[in-house]
């Protein structure tokens, strides 16, 4: 349950604001009762959220609002276990939603990822201590030599030699934000997540190439890896305390263009496949398709239970004539973007883009999956196996 006792301490000197707040929990909480009423012993509500830019302000949109950390952590805790991309250098952002949270939760986050691509961001797990447990394995993923990244770059020539045409030269390389990987149990479902911000860099020509690169290595590292363990299990299989293969799941933001594009059939070659629950072909209100789930599970007792994406929209920062009014103060009177081709023109525009900075441009998407195998382990002693 959210800690909602700080909610009028926060407040204290805005009462409007702290109405507004509590009139908008209260309409998250009523949409989201269906979501929240699958938690249960036996099933494990896991999800995934880029939380834009969360919160360095970076790009000049305003600081979030008090509120919007109320909003965040009431949409988070309709879940047991969240990957969450785009944290910043500072923590302080995910603290506070922490505290809102409550005690039973906890988190597990990266060192940030230096250089030009990878922003300064952190990835993290946010998860309920009361339903997930770590499994004290934890780390970042790096590829071994012959199966880096490969990408293009174009080198300029020496200042002092301007008759020198630039020329193309081909790149091996880590990723630009570094996977990171976590070993958790949730019931009887033992499990290693993989949360991912898989670089952009552009819709065509060499950048996309390297996206699809990337996307590409992540999932032969870990088929690789899934394969020799099931060989080494096999080995072992005469022995009661055998080895078992992990069952691996790839989560986060691998900025996929569609279920059609290649940056989809990347993600799907080696054997990992998004629950037909999350489909994109399955969803007609999903508009856009950056955030996926993978799964490549080895224990036959794996189920997906159900799946969906969340309106982060519903009920906070509408876009409605009266909601432009109110936040009317917060927002930018011009569009800080430097690019031209990405500003918006009009007052309506400036709004829908200045509150993706307030909660994100990605709906948390999520998947029931089942975690209770008490009866089929029993059976099997019953079977004699």
């Amino acid at each position: 349950m959210v800690n909602y006792a700080g909610l009028r301490f926060a407040f204290r000197e805005e009462p409007a604001a702290a109405k507004r707040c509590a009139e908008r929990l209260i309409g998250i909480r009523k949409t989201l009762e269906p979501l929240r009423a699958r938690k249960k012993d036996s099933s494990l509500l896991l999800a995934t959220w880029n939380i834009r830019d969360f919160d360095s302000n970076e790009f000049r949109f305003g600081p979030r609002l008090p509120e919007t950390f109320y909003y965040i952590a009431e949409i988070i805790s309709c879940f047991d276990l969240v990957a969450v991309q785009e944290i910043n250098r500072d923590l302080s952002a995910l603290d506070r939603v922490m505290r809102i949270l409550g005690r039973e939760w906890d988190y597990i986050a990266t060192d940030v990822t230096e250089g030009t691509s990878g922003n300064g961001e952190r990835m993290a797990f946010v998860y309920n201590t009361e339903k997930v447990w770590f499994r004290k394995i934890a780390g970042e993923i790096v590829l071994p030599e012959g199966q880096l990244v490969v990408s293009r770059k174009k080198v300029k020539a020496p200042k002092d030699q301007p008759d020198i045409e630039p020329k193309i030269v081909e790149m091996e390389q880590q990723f630009a934000r570094t996977p990171f990987l976590v070993a958790f149990q949730s019931g009887w479902f033992r499990f290693s997540l993989c949360t991912v911000h898989i670089y952009f860099g552009d819709d065509s020509g060499d950048k996309l190439k390297r996206r699809i690169s990337e996307i590409e290595r992540l999932v032969e590292f870990f088929a690789d890896r899934q394969d020799k363990e099931s060989r080494l299990a096999e080995a072992d299989k005469p022995h009661p305390d055998r080895r078992e293969a992990e069952n691996y799941i790839l989560l986060g933001d691998f900025n996929v263009v569609s279920p059609e594009h290649g940056t989809m059939t990347a993600l799907t070659k080696e054997g990992f496949k998004v629950p037909e629950e999350i489909d994109g072909a399955r969803m007609p209100n999903r508009d856009h398709f950056y955030d996926q789930i993978a799964v490549r599970v080895k224990d036959k007792r794996f189920k997906v239970l159900g799946g969906g994406i969340v309106d982060m929209y519903a009920d906070v920062f509408r876009s409605t004539p009266d909601d432009m009014k109110l936040y009317e103060q917060f927002v930018p009177k011009k569009d800080p973007e430097k690019n031209s081709k990405y500003r918006a023109r009009t007052p309506e525009q400036l709004y829908e883009k200045w509150r993706t900075w307030q909660m994100s441009d990605h709906a948390p998407l999520w998947i029931e999956i089942q975690t209770d195998f008490a009866e089929s382990y029993l059976r099997e002693i019953v079977d004699g196996k």
